[in-house]
């Protein structure tokens, strides 16, 4: 216990580097997927063939494709076509992209799930689309992907450790660099599990209040 306490003050400043790239990890690919997610999503539920066809396409495409992929696609093969990419900026592209086609899944579930009447009702007014989207179905389908958005959050933090593979020094390759080097694996790796931990636990707590009060409504 006393040599874990060691290594602890040793290697947290290090490893608190790492989470700050983490969370900027995250906090952008969340950004990026929730404003593309919401996008498909409407594209989806247009009405409209052409565009529905084409939402649908990506949508499967990037769910059929594993995100590591995406990220090497991202960091390793645009270049090739004149599109250099920082990996902190791949990263956060290629995690936005891969969880934008489950927020799109998430969001359209949502917009689905209402009475189609009040669609009708907003319609007979005198609605467009556009207008009965924003003043009449967007804010109650925010409601209701509140859980499922918090559970996509859970899960792209702990994803966020896939853009080590592009050389990104986020927590998990962090902790792999100062194992190599000091070959004090259980230390490291039971303070990078402590870490994720306390990161994760205030979203599962989050997402657990909104499950609670969407089920009360």
């Amino acid at each position: 216990m006393d040599s874990f306490l060691s290594d602890a003050r040793e290697f947290v400043p290090i490893l608190l580097q790492g989470v700050w790239l983490t969370i900027l990890i995250t906090v952008g690919s969340l950004v990026v997927s929730t404003a593309l997610g919401l996008v498909w999503a409407m594209m989806r539920v247009s009405g409209v063939p052409a565009l529905s066809f084409a939402a649908a396409t990506f949508i499967n495409v990037i769910r059929g494709i594993p995100i590591i992929v995406q990220l090497f696609y991202i960091y390793f093969v645009l270049p090739d076509f004149g599109v250099s990419l920082s990996a902190v900026q791949a990263g956060v592209l290629g995690l936005g992209l891969a969880y934008s086609a489950y927020q799109a899944e998430n969001f359209r579930a949502a917009i689905e799930a209402i009475d189609r009447g009040q669609v009708e009702a907003a319609q007979t007014i005198g609605m467009g689309w556009g207008l009965t989207m924003r003043r009449v179905l967007l804010p109650q389908a925010f409601r209701t992907a509140l859980p499922p958005f918090g559970n996509v959050m859970i899960m792209m933090l702990k994803d966020s450790s896939q853009a080590s593979t592009i050389t990104v020094a986020e927590l998990a390759l962090q902790g792999k660099l100062i194992a190599s080097a000091t070959f004090k694996n259980t230390s490291v790796f039971t303070l990078v599990a402590l870490m994720y931990l306390s990161l994760s636990l205030p979203l599962i707590l989050i997402v657990r209040h909104f499950e609670k009060r969407t089920a009360r409504r």
